[in-house]
Parts: structure tokens; C-alpha cells; sequence
């Protein structure tokens, strides 16, 4: 049977984004020099990557790009950067015998599984861990930092960045970041897409930069002294492609209400379309707040953090810490005392944890495992809203449930008055019905998989006799394939996901590079129709 994709021209474009994973390799790689720590896990994995990348490259020098083999080359990127950024976690944690590079072998990313799960947790956005400790004195400060740029990579994309600055990409880059890119679909700022990408790509550096200056001013005020320059760069890279890899063992709760009243507005702006940023920057100052979307996204926000604020404020939290809980009786007196009828932190925490689930952030300004049932239960269904489209946000993406409404809502007006046509509109124009179908099975398959993965996950960790609730492997699973990191448990913000096994680790793996690429771009690999001519 004659094929119809050519593997060389995907496996030759996978080649050109790799090689130059040698240039943010270089960051830590000058942040271990400034230290004094060991070089050799950069060095070894830039020779690496430089090596690899280009042998691919040359099995075809001048690629033909369609659409099947950039559905192929933006998938298999996506694999290969996660198993090359490995690397250096196996080298940290082993040391290489030929240079000086003393081993951590207290380090629970000696593992290549477990190494595999945190660079894919970090360049799909995640944050999910399977660190044994979060600390500086377990892992190098430059280690913590290539795990934190691994999220800042993958935030706008790595295939977008390609688009960019790579030549050999400007024609078939629309496809390639329609691929890649969160959402339904990207929309064209500039005549070239690779002005497009650098659009939204010069956006999100600006936020990252204006949201670490901000971060950092508050150590220098002495408002935070722990707000270092290392730990506002850190969390300024993590925040805007929502992905959460704090390198405080308690996340945000580690820092001031001024820290966090600070990172709150920039997950939001992570949870945003990077183009009306644009649009804003390039004149059109009313674009953002005429965007029914956005709207829509402010109002979602607004309706979960009221809710969320009412149960806290009048003393929704745990009676007793629960199986697997990462609290004790201690905690959660003092987190009730300062909570319950004191209107400034419930109203900050409800609206961190808010934007933090539904941005699919992530990070925590305290461990709501602490929280009663009925808050779990709405930050439950936070994990499955998402950002909007053309944001770093995961999840089924807001503008898809906005779109899903407004098709409920056509139905009911169609039922009464079966004469009447009306379309489904988004932001005044009409979306055609395949663009709806779209919409509609992507929604169910996202829900499928979800409840599947559920059950998989849960049958094994009965089979290795790991003492899981049914609600712990639910929100593992949504967290997992919507990129959001904490669950609920053992496996919540101040947990993490050492104890699955590896079936299970790796099973995670698959679900976090599926639900970063929105399923479709991977699984289309997996028919016989997409092979054949």
C-alpha cells in the first residue's frame, strides 16, 4: 500500500525546531556558571540536541509541507523536545562520569520516567510534578530554572516560536500554528504568519517581562523580601503560559497577599486572546471590551470567585483532614481563622484559585484540599473551562462552551418557532455548522477520554494497591488532558504524583501531550486513513 505522508519532510522539520533548543538551554546553562554548579547537564544535552537536530534535518533539505506532515511534524515535536528535555533531569540526578559533576541522588528525577513526566508536564504547561521535594537544596538553581523555562517554551508554543524566527517555516506556518496553537483557531494579525507569530510572541515576552519587574519590586520595597530576583523571574515564566512549576514547595502560598493580588491579573491575561493584546497595542483600545468572548470570560471568572468567596467566607472547609491530605489539624485551624469573616482573603483567595483552574495556571495560594466539599466541587468544575482561544490556557477552552450555550440556546428558540433559521453567532458573525460539529465532537471526545482515563487510572492504582479516592483520580485525569497540574489529595498543590505507578505515570504523559496538542492533531495519527494515499 503506497503511503501518502513523506516522513523525511516532517522528520527534517522536526530536526530544524530541535537544533535550536541549544539557545534556551544556554539560560541555565549561565545561571549554573553564576552559581557555581555543574554545566554538564546543559552542555551534554545542547551538544545533544544540535547533534540530533541536525542529522534530521538533513534527511530532507528542502521539506515539502502539506497539511498531513505538519499534523505529523507538530506532534512528533512535541514528543521529542519532552524526551530531550529529560536530559538534563537524568544527567543532574546520575552526573556524567567523564566531567566533574557531583550526583543528586536524592533527586527523584534519576528516574527517566519520572524525568520524561516533569519535561512533558513542563512543555505541555502542566505543572504536574513528581518531585520528591521542591527545594534548592535537593536540586540546583539551574536545574529549577530549565524546568520553569520548559513551561515558558511551551506556553506560546514552540512550533509558533519556529514560525517565527525559522524561514524554512513561513510557508505552511499557518497550518503549523492552527496545529499547534490552543483553541479552535488563530486569528491572522499581519499578511505574513510569521509576523503573526511574532505578534503574539513579542506580547507574551512583554507581560512576562512588565510581570517579573513587578514581582521583584517587592523585595526591593521590602514588601516580600522572599520575592527574590530568582524567584520573580521563575514565577513570571510560569505564570504567563499558565504553567504553575513554582520553585516554592507551597506555590504561591509561600509569599505575600501582595504577591499574589500582583500574579492574579497576569493568569488572567495568560487566560486571554494574545491578539486582542494586539489590537490593543496597535491602537484599537476598545477591541479588548467589545470582545464577546472575553466578556464572557470575565463573567465565568466573576461568577466562580463569588461563589467560591461565599463558601469561604462563611466557613467552608474540611472538618478533618482527608485520606492523603497534605494538611493537619494545625493548618487548617489557622487558615479558617484567617479566612472565615474576614472579607480581603476570601475574596483573594477565591479569585487566585479561580483564575488558577480556570487559566489552567495552576499554582495555589493555599491547599485547598483544606476547602469543604461544595468548594472542591466548583474548583472540580473550574478544571474543565479553560482560557480562550489563542491564550496559553488548557482545557476544553471557554469559547467552545460559549459557542456549545448559544447553540443550546438556538435549539430552545428553534423548538418554539420551527419557521425561524438562526445562526449560531460568535462576536457578530455567523460560525457554520461544520465549525460547529467541530465544536460539538471535540467537546464530547474531550469528555470521553476524560471519564476513560478516569477509570484506567483508578483500576490501576487498585491493582498496585495505592490507596486513591474515586475523586482523586477524577480530578487527576482532568488535570492531566486539561494541562491545569494540582489535583485533588495526595496528588493536590502541595502533593504531587510520585506515587502512581509508572503505567500510570506514562499513561499521564500521554494525556498531558494529547491535551496540549487538543487531542485531534495526535489522534489523527493513529487512523489508517490519514496514512493512506
Amino acid at each position: 500500500m503506497a503511503v501518502r505522508v513523506d516522513t523525511r519532510a516532517s522528520l527534517s522539520l522536526v530536526g530544524s525546531v530541535l537544533k535550536y533548543l541549544a539557545v534556551p538551554l544556554c539560560f541555565p546553562l549561565l545561571v549554573a556558571l553564576y552559581y557555581g554548579e555543574s554545566v554538564a547537564p546543559f552542555l551534554a544535552t545542547i551538544a545533544l540536541t544540535v547533534t540530533v537536530g541536525v542529522g534530521l534535518q538533513r534527511l530532507d533539505p528542502d521539506p515539502d509541507l502539506r497539511t498531513r506532515e505538519g499534523l505529523l511534524m507538530v506532534s512528533l515535536t512535541w514528543a521529542v523536545v519532552a524526551v530531550v528535555g529529560a536530559v538534563p533531569y537524568l544527567i543532574e540526578a546520575h552526573g556524567l562520569p567523564m566531567v566533574v559533576a557531583p550526583p543528586h541522588p536524592e533527586s527523584t528525577l534519576g528516574n527517566p520516567v519520572n524525568a520524561l513526566f516533569e519535561s512533558t508536564s513542563g512543555f505541555t504547561t502542566t505543572g504536574a510534578t513528581v518531585l520528591g521535594s521542591i527545594d534548592l537544596e535537593t536540586h540546583t538553581r539551574s536545574i529549577m530554572l530549565w524546568r520553569q523555562l520548559t513551561q515558558w517554551l511551551g506556553g506560546m508554543g514552540i512550533v509558533v516560536l519556529a514560525v517565527a524566527i525559522l524561514p524554512e517555516l513561513s510557508v505552511g506556518g499557518a497550518q503549523l500554528m492552527d496545529a499547534e496553537a490552543p483553541g479552535p483557531g488563530i486569528e491572522k494579525l499581519t499578511p505574513r504568519i510569521a509576523e503573526t507569530a511574532r505578534a503574539l510572541w513579542g506580547a507574551y515576552l512583554g507581560l512576562t517581562v512588565l510581570e517579573a519587574v513587578l514581582l521583584y519590586s517587592l523585595s526591593i520595597t521590602g514588601v516580600d523580601p522572599g520575592m527574590t530576583l530568582y524567584n520573580a523571574v521563575a514565577h513570571a515564566l510560569t505564570t504567563m503560559p499558565t504553567g504553575g512549576f513554582s520553585p516554592e514547595a507551597r506555590s504561591i502560598e509561600a509569599f505575600s497577599a501582595a504577591a499574589q493580588w500582583i500574579i492574579i491579573p497576569f493568569m488572567i491575561a495568560a487566560g486571554t486572546n494574545f491578539a486582542l493584546f494586539w489590537h490593543v497595542l496597535t491602537g484599537d483600545r476598545t477591541r479588548l471590551f467589545r470582545d464577546s468572548e472575553f466578556k464572557f470570560y470575565l463573567g465565568v471568572l466573576a461568577v466562580i470567585t463569588a461563589v467560591l468567596a461565599s463558601i469561604l467566607f462563611t466557613g467552608g472547609f474540611a472538618t478533618g483532614a482527608p485520606a492523603g491530605g497534605t494538611y493537619d489539624a494545625a493548618y487548617l485551624e489557622t487558615v479558617r481563622g484567617d479566612i472565615v469573616g474576614h472579607v480581603e482573603p476570601a475574596l483573594r483567595h477565591a479569585l487566585f484559585q479561580a483564575a488558577a483552574l480556570v487559566t489552567t495556571t495552576g499554582y495555589a495560594s493555599m491547599d485547598f484540599n483544606a476547602w469543604g466539599p461544595a468548594a472542591k466541587g466548583v474548583l472540580f468544575f473550574a478544571m474543565f473551562i479553560g482560557g480562550s482561544a489563542g491564550s496559553t490556557g488548557g482545557a476544553v477552552k471557554i469559547v467552545r462552551w460559549y459557542v456549545i450555550l448559544k447553540s443550546v440556546r438556538r435549539e430552545l428558540f428553534t423548538t418554539a418557532h420551527p419557521e425561524a433559521v438562526r445562526p449560531v453567532r460568535l462576536g457578530g458573525n455567523p460560525i457554520d455548522e461544520r465549525a460547529l460539529r467541530g465544536i460539538y465532537g471535540f467537546t464530547f471526545l474531550y469528555l470521553a477520554i476524560f471519564v476513560a482515563s478516569a477509570i484506567l487510572l483508578f483500576l490501576d492504582a487498585q491493582r498496585v494497591g495505592l490507596d486513591v479516592s474515586v475523586l482523586e483520580m477524577l480530578s487527576t485525569a482532568a488535570t492531566a488532558i486539561g494541562n491545569v497540574g494540582p489535583a485533588f489529595g495526595q496528588f493536590g498543590p502541595m502533593g504531587g504524583y510520585l506515587s502512581l505507578s509508572e503505567p500510570s505515570k506514562l499513561y499521564v504523559v500521554f494525556l498531558m501531550w494529547i491535551g496540549r496538542l487538543e487531542i485531534f492533531p495526535v489522534l489523527v495519527l493513529l487512523t489508517p486513513e490519514y496514512w493512506r494515499r
